[in-house]
């Protein structure tokens, strides 16, 4: 029968062992009560089949927050698994910028400026630590404080001698002709600095840097017009936008990534219940792995408000990472642990019975 295949898939909800002794009755009762004809389960028997099936595997029948712990374990290792996916399809991106396009895109943005040809700088990857592609040896450094000068790589260009138009001029010139070129022009936003001085005096505030973002394609430009004090009065970066194929790799790797981890707390969980040993285990690696994404995304977000980003921050930064990666680390050895408890503990204990609804 129909009705009797639909009842099985929404079955698999349940443990194995659980549908092993008990898949046949249940699905006695069901059909039992389905009137006469029906071929399908209603929405509402689904729904609550599904349900049953995945509170079912969770066990610990007297916990009330199971179910949320689960629910954010699998949130945080879907993003996780999403930000991995994202970084591996960023090498389908182009390379970073030569000296000929800084050189074009300097001459279209800027006529009447010269370029300073020693200044032109070509990041040797796509993602740079200290401005050099990683190696093993960044990751000493690395884990101990500086994994956020793990950045996108770019081309960086200055001009020289001292600037034929004033700011203003050269500022509405840029952004008339890198419109005309095709490319789309962000409103210009300032930022002041202030000076560095030593006791006595008061602390000083420098003239605004003014800085131009564009993008035209995947390539992103950003020129900043800087105060007296700055060697250059204009500097150049120009950078690769995210590729096309981040987005759904990061979607269909944080689905993915999410599902196992969900899976592998179920079965953790039953496995351990009454292990009091875990518990703790669990929770420092919960905290060391939210921590650090709660932090960030509250400076990031505040970050994004306040000027505009042709290209946004990749997602592991997002996360605190790989700033905070030694936290991930240690978070992620108390998991691997709890794992092992698991694996020795035998046998999956008895499910919580699950109820069939009318």
């Amino acid at each position: 029968m129909s009705l009797t295949r639909h009842y099985r898939r929404l079955l698999l909800a349940y443990p194995r062992a659980y549908r092993r002794e008990r898949g046949e009755e249940m699905i006695g009762v069901l059909l039992d009560r389905a009137p006469a004809g029906r071929t399908r389960p209603t929405v509402r028997e689904a729904f609550d089949l599904v349900r049953g099936g995945l509170r079912c595997r969770l066990g610990r029948p007297a916990s009330r927050t199971v179910g949320v712990w689960a629910l954010l374990t699998a949130l945080i290792c879907g993003l996780f698994s999403a930000s991995l996916a994202a970084r591996l399809a960023w090498e389908t991106s182009r390379p970073q910028p030569d000296r000929a396009e800084v050189a074009a895109i300097f001459a279209e943005a800027f006529p009447g400026h010269r370029l300073d040809d020693d200044s032109v700088y070509i990041d040797p990857a796509l993602f740079v630590f200290y401005s050099q592609p990683l190696q093993w040896r960044s990751l000493k450094p690395m884990l101990f404080g500086d994994g956020g000068e793990y950045q996108e790589g770019m081309a960086s260009a200055s001009a020289i001698g001292p600037a034929p138009v004033p700011e203003t001029e050269a500022l509405a010139t840029a952004r008339q002709r890198l419109w005309a070129a095709g490319w789309r022009v962000y409103e210009p936003n300032s930022k002041r600095v202030a000076a560095v001085c030593s006791p006595p005096c008061e602390s000083a505030i420098e003239p605004a840097d003014v800085v131009l973002l564009a993008r035209q394609g995947d390539t992103v430009l950003r020129a900043t017009f800087h105060g007296p004090s700055y060697g250059s009065y204009l500097g150049l970066e120009v950078q690769r936008a995210t590729p096309p194929a981040v987005l759904p790799a990061a979607v269909l790797a944080g689905l993915v990534g999410g599902g196992l981890a969900w899976l592998a707390f179920a079965w953790a969980s039953r496995r351990t219940e009454g292990r009091r040993a875990v518990r703790p285990l669990f929770g420092i690696a919960f905290f060391l792995w939210w921590m650090p994404p709660l932090l960030s995304t509250g400076s990031l977000l505040p970050h994004h408000f306040d000027e505009p980003h042709p290209s946004w921050h990749p997602l592991w930064e997002w996360l605190g990472q790989p700033t905070g990666s030694l936290l991930f680390l240690v978070g992620a050895a108390c998991a691997l642990t709890v794992l092992a408890v698991a694996v020795v503990a035998g046998r999956d204990p008895e499910p919580i019975p699950a109820q069939v609804s009318t």
